[in-house]
């Protein structure tokens, strides 16, 4: 079993910054990929950026392709989530999420490819 825990996130005015962090604990040793999603309220949750954990290969959803940044530090066993020039469009409440296939089983932004998933952590953006 694998326990991912968020931590960051919180309000933030129009062209700022916030970094939130992933800290995965128990078999990590399982992991292959790693994901950012967000789910805003009246909408599905959307895949935002995905990262193997082998090689760090990214993809990232348009929408904040430029702005974010998905990464990772294998010793602390964390993933983080850089996003620069947020917008109130970046509102939601961000979850990451862990699978142990070493390949995208189905489509990387969606959620059912996912088997461990974190609490949410609300991002808040005023314009």
């Amino acid at each position: 079993q694998v326990q991912l825990v968020v931590s960051g996130g919180g309000s933030v005015q129009a062209g700022g910054s916030l970094r939130i962090s992933c800290a995965a604990s128990g078999d990590t040793y399982s992991i292959q990929r790693m994901g950012w999603f967000r789910q805003a309220p009246g909408k599905e949750r959307e895949g935002v950026a995905r990262i193997f954990t082998s090689g760090g290969r990214t993809s990232y959803a348009d929408s904040v392709k430029g702005r974010f940044t998905i990464s990772q530090d294998n010793n602390k066993k964390t993933m983080y989530l850089q996003m620069n020039s947020l917008n109130p469009e970046d509102t939601a409440m961000y979850y990451c999420a862990a699978d142990w296939r070493a390949f995208d089983n189905l489509h990387w932004s969606h959620p059912g490819g996912y088997t461990y998933w974190g609490q949410g952590t609300q991002v808040t953006v005023s314009s």
